[in-house]
């Protein structure tokens, strides 16, 4: 039988499994930065246009701040500039976190910040 060698194994499957999963140095920044996309998306969702529902929309799946983001430019109520920089701000955020650059990170944030703080509230 085997077994001594599936404990070492094992122990080393679990070690290199937790290595993987620690935060990066904005990981609650970005968290933080999303909750509040959300938000704001919602509140242009709320007073905006109209359209009909989409095939994704129907398979009872969560939207995310992204889908949401993407629907309203969609039906005009948030501009593609304004996604697209969202977009590339928040990848950009996450690349420089799992890379432990903090300040790669907070920039993109600040990008992100600023974006927020120019859309419409309605």
């Amino acid at each position: 039988m085997r077994i001594p060698l599936v404990i070492p194994s094992g122990a080393a499957a679990l070690v290199l499994w937790t290595a993987t999963s620690h935060a990066g140095p904005c990981t609650n920044e970005i968290y933080q930065a999303d909750v509040a996309l959300g938000k704001r998306l919602d509140a242009i969702a709320a007073q905006g246009r109209a359209a009909p529902e989409s095939n994704f929309a129907t398979m009872h799946r969560q939207p995310t701040p992204g889908t949401v983001a993407r629907a309203e430019a969609q039906v005009g109520d948030l501009s593609d500039a304004d996604l697209n920089t969202m977009t590339q701000d928040m990848e950009e955020a996450r690349k420089a976190d799992a890379a432990n650059d903090h300040a790669g990170c907070e920039k993109a944030l600040a990008d992100v910040r600023r974006i927020l703080g120019v859309l419409p509230t309605r």
